[in-house]
């Protein structure tokens, strides 16, 4: 009779054994490993300069349009002031073609035609009485021509000015006017290209996120185009784990994952975003006894924006397949 009751308890023990194995199975089907990864955005200025300001620290979250450093710009501030003035002096002229000679030059000109008037008259009158006293024989013929010429070039001063004070009411021709509407357009092209310049050496957050990293300090130069700092939006943390190829074809875009992590209070719930096309090896940051030699498809899942700064870069992670 021991032997009957030592025979049952080992048969209960086995039958227990049983279920936990096949619970442990169950788990390992839909639970794998992984470990979070955060895609970096690089926050930079295309123009060098001195860091004159940084605004942020390491670790702080900041929102979308939040300064975060300025660069020395001595040199931009007096390129935008030079093109403003360009502007200013190409415009003016293009308004001076455009409306014609000034009011005292006008005047001028006025004064001018009415001297030659008054001289045109002195002359021709002077010509009239030369020829009376040409026929009694008072003058010679000589004096009479000469007196004809001075008549003759007075009546064409009157002409000439005449001519150009209509001349002088009159608007820039076509092609002048043309020409200078295309200086005071590249004169505001220049001043657009000044004023982005100066626009680049202060720097706001495009897009809210975890300021990750700051890589200079306020003093030291830093060239065009490079980083300052790295930043970490929310929508750019995502899990990435392996499955075997048995489980891939169980998975789909859109569907809802957990995510377990030590440390996490509750579950982490997110959307399966990539499924690899192709099959590699188990990489070396898994090791597991049944999956080390087989086929794997690497597969990622982005938390919801508002869980996702409770993920870390590096940190390993459970994924549970619902």
């Amino acid at each position: 009779m021991p032997f009957a009751h030592s025979k049952n308890r080992t048969g209960l023990l086995m039958s227990a054994m049983a279920v936990l194995a096949s619970g442990c199975s169950k788990h390992a089907n839909t639970s794998y490993q992984g470990y979070v990864e955060g895609e970096f955005v690089y926050v930079a200025s295309p123009v060098a300069g001195r860091l004159d300001r940084l605004t942020v620290v390491r670790g702080e979250t900041v929102s979308t349009g939040t300064p975060m450093f300025a660069l020395e710009a001595v040199d931009e501030a007096a390129a935008q002031r030079e093109a403003q003035q360009q502007v200013i002096a190409a415009q003016a002229q293009r308004k001076d073609i455009d409306t014609g000679k000034r009011l005292p030059e006008l005047d001028v000109i006025r004064a001018q035609l009415a001297q030659a008037t008054a001289d045109q008259k002195k002359n021709a009158l002077q010509r009239t009485r030369d020829e009376a006293q040409l026929k009694i024989g008072g003058i010679s013929q000589a004096q009479l021509d000469q007196t004809r010429d001075t008549a003759t070039s007075s009546a064409a001063k009157v002409r000439e000015l005449s001519s150009q004070l209509a001349v002088a009411k009159l608007p820039g021709r076509t092609e002048q006017l043309r020409a200078q509407t295309a200086q005071v357009a590249a004169t505001g092209a220049a001043l657009d290209q000044a004023n982005w310049r100066l626009e680049q050496k202060t720097v706001a957050a495009t897009r809210g996120g975890l300021v990750f990293d700051t890589l200079y300090r306020v003093g030291e130069w830093v060239p065009s185009g490079s980083p300052v700092i790295q930043m970490l939006p929310p929508g750019n943390v995502k899990v990435r784990f392996f499955v075997p190829e048995t489980v891939v074809g169980s998975l789909s875009l859109g569907q809802h994952l957990s995510i377990h992590c030590d440390g996490c209070k509750a579950d982490i719930a997110a959307t399966l975003t990539y499924i690899s096309a192709q099959s590699e090896y188990t990489p070396p940051v898994i090791y597991s006894n049944e999956s080390r030699s087989k086929l794997v498809f690497m597969i990622e899942a982005h938390p919801s924006a508002e869980n996702a700064p409770l993920l870390h870069p590096g940190q390993p992670v459970q994924v549970v397949q619902q």
